[in-house]
């Protein structure tokens, strides 16, 4: 594969100076050290790992990694790892965080943790900002990992975050497709009910930032002549830049779909806790991991700016 303009572009601007430190969650295999230590190395943040120093340290020897001025939070476990991770930022010690090598439900149980954790009014949801070699700009799917059939009210938060992180980067507001089988909607299609919904919901500013359109079939969504086809008017039909799935299997499906056979990159992080959070896959090229990385980066400078601490 050749290398993805848009993601270096990204790590570029993500690396200009900064004082953001990321909690890396028990980074005890080669590519989740690694990762961590090459985005200290281009600025994207300082890393702060927690998890067995012994092991970290060993691993870091066996293949020749830098651990110079990398501090590291011994743990005895996966569990602790992900405890004092969320701790770090909890503390203000972090503003971002990093999955490592432990489950996902491993972390994102400390995240949603009652008794502390980084929980927010909003739900959490998975954002993959995808780089499609034939599709004009990036392209966000959401969500493919976090939930598994989303509700009403949930879709509407999956909304409400992907817009916030378009708007975040600097991509301005983004033209939502609601995504279903077909265009039409159908009481014996549960998703075309939400997907007008949300468009409801849009229209009267319960949904703000984006220009909502649903439910849209994927060909009609994203190809300007099946819109044209289908006699679809819509800012959204045609050119959408964000593709809101009816659940978790359908968008797993779509991401993967688009990466192994388009040859698509496929960057994503977690969304609606306190700080974003940077969730890889073992199969992330270096590239992908580092776009990861610096999209939570620029995402976490943008909350900054506009969010209250809570929020």
């Amino acid at each position: 594969m050749n290398e993805s303009v848009s993601y270096k572009r990204l790590i570029q601007t993500a690396g200009q100076p900064n004082d953001r430190v990321c909690a890396v969650a028990h980074p005890c295999d080669k590519t989740s050290l690694a990762a961590a230590l090459e985005a200290g190395r281009l600025g994207i943040f300082t890393p702060v790992l927690t998890g067995p120093e012994r092991r970290i340290q060993k691993l870091a020897q066996e293949f020749d990694l830098d651990l110079d001025n990398v501090q590291i939070i011994d743990t005895p476990h996966s569990h602790a790892s992900a405890d004092e991770a969320v701790a770090q930022v909890q503390a203000g010690r972090a503003n971002l965080l990093m999955k490592g090598s432990l489950h996902t439900d491993e972390l994102m149980s400390a995240i949603l943790n009652h008794s502390g954790g980084l929980r927010t009014e909003r739900r959490i949801s998975h954002v993959f900002i995808m780089d499609v070699p034939s599709y004009p700009g990036l392209l966000f799917i959401t969500d493919a990992a976090i939930n598994i059939f989303p509700d009403l009210e949930t879709k509407a938060d999956i909304i409400r975050n992907v817009i916030d992180l378009h708007v975040g980067l600097g991509l301005g507001a983004p033209r939502v497709a609601i995504l279903s089988a077909v265009e039409q909607v159908s009481g014996k299609i549960p998703s075309t009910l939400d997907a007008a919904a949300l468009c409801k919901m849009a229209e009267r500013g319960q949904i703000e930032g984006g220009i909502l359109d649903g439910p849209l079939a994927m060909d009609n969504a994203i190809s300007p002549v099946a819109a044209r086809m289908k006699g679809i008017k819509s800012e959204v039909a045609g050119r959408a830049q964000v593709l809101v799935v009816p659940d978790l299997e359908a968008g797993n499906m779509l991401a993967k779909n688009l990466t192994f056979l388009a040859g698509a990159y496929a960057a994503g992080i977690v969304l609606g806790a306190r700080v974003p959070v940077i969730l890889t896959s073992r199969a992330d090229s270096t590239e992908t991991r580092l776009a990861s990385c610096a999209v939570a980066a620029l995402y976490a400078d943008y909350r900054i700016r506009t969010k209250p601490v809570s929020a």
